[in-house]
């Protein structure tokens, strides 16, 4: 097979496998592989038990691997045979030095240019498939020509729009497509190249050629942008709680408008993910960093409300349960950020029973897919918890029941049964508005929505 027909991606993470395998089952003429360092992933990538969840992603790669899909840790042989290649490294938010807290960590986006610079042996088309700063594709350019044999490196910017739980379905129906590239001839050929593998399934008029800066602002904003909009619903969530509005109404009623719409205006405990704290941080630095301390400013409110949402969603429960958790086992139904993933980066769930564990009280954690992260993100916790499979066992003699992930799962549950088991009062936080409120009161929890009235049988 050809150099040009043959795809290599480095970085098997959430982005990257999805992406791939998509590619593969989209384009039979084209060899894709993705390798990763991690030697444990990569052979869960090759096992019946893939490393991340996602539904529909199980059934896509058994129907391609081995065929045009393979998974390897020899990156620098598949550098060496590919024509193309897609990076898809974790770029997280920096916790050291300049910048630290709110620009990316590229530590692990240049190691990987480096090594396409070492291994390489003919020209090739890079492209940036992590969530990048603004420039970042001028400064991977500039060290893939740092090279002295020669080579030739078009780099070309592609974020990615998936939303964990739905990225199969994103990746096949897609909104847009968007390949951001230099304004030169190699450029624009490239940028070509690239078209084309998506357009084996994307109609022509949603993939998006613009250039590379462009491309790479566009992703953080569309972040920022979602990201807005939750933190301002959420916003108004506290003030429905004063006044007993109900924020599902007002969401309605202002979702109605069609200049608005009803997408992301759906209150919780908070966001999360790997990419809108983050993406949004990086785009606070940036202005900063341009001379821009006021939109700075305005985007980093984003941020602040999501954490003032996560503070208030404790101290509520806090102050509801008589102003002490401290020995009481409270139950937390879920620990993905979102539902139909177990991915846990900047869970709210991590926040919540952080701060639930400083006030000393005993959690018992259940989630369908994100046990085993949820395992790593408090491992260096200090406090009383356990995590249990069984959502009726996690709330046996519980205090409080907590919703912090939408599973439908949890909707569907015997809560008689639940209340049954539970200490007396027993109360549900329900921090997704998942469940019937009414219904749970009348069974009798005493039941605290976000941004509507409670229902306690409390006097």
């Amino acid at each position: 097979m050809k150099k040009d027909k043959n795809i290599l991606c480095i970085g098997a993470g959430y982005v990257g496998g999805p992406t791939m395998a998509v590619i593969a089952s989209k384009c039979p003429d084209y060899k894709v592989t993705v390798a990763d360092i991690d030697e444990k992933r990569i052979n869960a990538w090759n096992s019946d038990k893939l490393p991340i969840y996602e539904p529909g992603l199980s059934e896509l790669v058994r129907n391609v691997r081995g065929k045009r899909l393979f998974f390897t840790t020899d990156i620098a042989k598949g550098i060496k045979d590919a024509g193309i290649i897609f990076v898809s490294v974790n770029t997280p938010t920096k916790t050291f030095g300049e910048g630290a807290g709110k620009a990316a960590d590229l530590q692990y986006w240049e190691k990987t240019a480096r090594a396409i610079v070492e291994h390489a042996e003919d020209n090739k088309i890079v492209i940036e498939k992590s969530t990048l700063p603004l420039r970042a594709a001028e400064a991977m350019h500039r060290i893939l020509h740092s090279n002295t044999k020669g080579l030739d490196f078009d780099v070309i910017s592609n974020p990615e729009f998936m939303a964990e739980g739905t990225a199969i379905d994103d990746m096949q129906n897609p909104d847009r497509v968007l390949i951001g590239g230099m304004e030169t001839a190699s450029g624009r050929k490239a940028v070509e190249r690239i078209v084309e593998i998506y357009a084996h399934w994307v109609p022509r008029e949603r993939i998006l050629s613009t250039n590379v800066w462009s491309s790479e602002l566009s992703k953080l904003v569309a972040n920022a942008m979602l990201a807005q909009r939750i933190s301002s619903i959420n916003s108004i969530s506290a003030l429905c709680e004063k006044t007993d509005a109900n924020i599902n109404e007002v969401a309605k009623a202002v979702g109605m408008d069609s200049r608005i719409g009803p997408k992301f205006l759906k209150a919780s405990v908070g966001f999360g993910g790997s990419c809108f704290k983050k993406d949004i941080l990086n785009l606070v630095y940036l202005c900063e960093y341009y001379g821009l301390p006021e939109v700075a400013a305005y985007w980093e409110e984003v941020v602040k409300i999501n954490d003032f949402q996560e503070r208030r969603f404790v101290k509520n429960i806090v102050k509801n349960m008589f102003n002490t958790v401290a020995g009481k086992k409270i139950a937390v139904f879920g620990f993905a950020f979102k539902a139909d993933t177990g991915d846990t980066r900047e869970s709210p769930a991590i926040y919540v029973s952080r701060m639930l564990l400083d006030e000393k009280a005993e959690l018992a954690i259940c989630d369908p897919e994100a046990l085993d992260n949820a395992k790593r993100d408090l491992a260096d916790d200090k406090g009383k918890f356990e995590f249990v499979n069984d959502p009726y066992k996690c709330a046996r003699n519980s205090h409080a029941v907590l919703i912090l992930t939408e599973w439908s799962e949890f909707r569907k549950l015997d809560y008689r049964k639940i209340y049954a088991s539970m200490e007396k009062p027993a109360f549900i936080f329900d921090g997704r508005n998942l469940l019937d409120h009414k219904e749970l009161f009348k069974i009798g929890f005493n039941v605290f929505p976000i941004g509507s009235t409670k229902f306690t049988h409390l006097k």
